[in-house]
């Protein structure tokens, strides 16, 4: 940002890095801190500094927790003869807001991706296989994203999973609400025929 003090212009720059932050956001982010009184300051970095010493992931589902299990493992209510696989915890945030899905998770933090040097150990696929140890678990859900990593991620599971004769499942994508079925792709076509259901 030309002509601006260099705190200014560097906290401006900091703020671009984040994902989703343009330069506009970034200056309306970089003033609303300046207009913080020193308390407000304080609670704000503090908040920052103690979610990044005492976030780690869970030893179970790898998701993101402050204790040894999360919140979700803990809970003996839940379904564990089931493990929905996602590709990072804002997706376990998104199931759980539905409050249709009892069973359990595992994060992987990430998709397969040969193009940007991304392989099954750069993610957390080990341990997902050390977990099917236990008997009770009877279904794995691969809910990765519907892109071209998402799809290699899942069938690369399912493959190392169907020899354990565990149930390996997807999701069922298709047409969204509200969409025109003129302007729908092929896979999302074909995706939507597969997961249809008698009504």
């Amino acid at each position: 940002m030309a002509n601006s003090a260099a705190p200014l212009a560097r906290l401006i720059e900091l703020f671009e890095r984040l994902p989703g932050i343009g330069n506009k956001s970034a200056q309306k982010l970089a003033f609303h801190i300046l207009n913080m009184n020193d308390a407000q300051i304080k609670y704000f970095t503090d908040t920052i500094t103690n979610a990044h010493e005492k976030i780690h992931r869970c030893e179970v589902c790898c998701d993101l927790t402050d204790s040894d299990k999360c919140y979700i493992c803990s809970d003996e209510k839940r379904d564990n003869s089931t493990i929905c696989v996602v590709e990072n915890t804002k997706d376990v945030m998104a199931f759980e807001r539905t409050r249709e899905y009892n069973g359990l998770y595992h994060v992987l933090h990430g998709a397969i991706s040969p193009m940007n040097n991304i392989g099954p150990d750069d993610i957390t696929v080990k341990h997902l296989i050390s977990r099917l140890s236990d008997d009770n678990i009877k279904e794995i859900i691969m809910a990765t994203n519907p892109t071209v990593e998402g799809e290699a991620t899942a069938m690369y599971i399912s493959r190392l999973i169907k020899p354990l004769g565990i149930k390996v499942t997807r999701l069922a994508y298709g047409v969204p609400v509200g969409a025109d079925l003129e302007y729908a792709d092929e896979v999302t076509l074909t995706r939507a025929i597969e997961g249809r259901s008698e009504i």
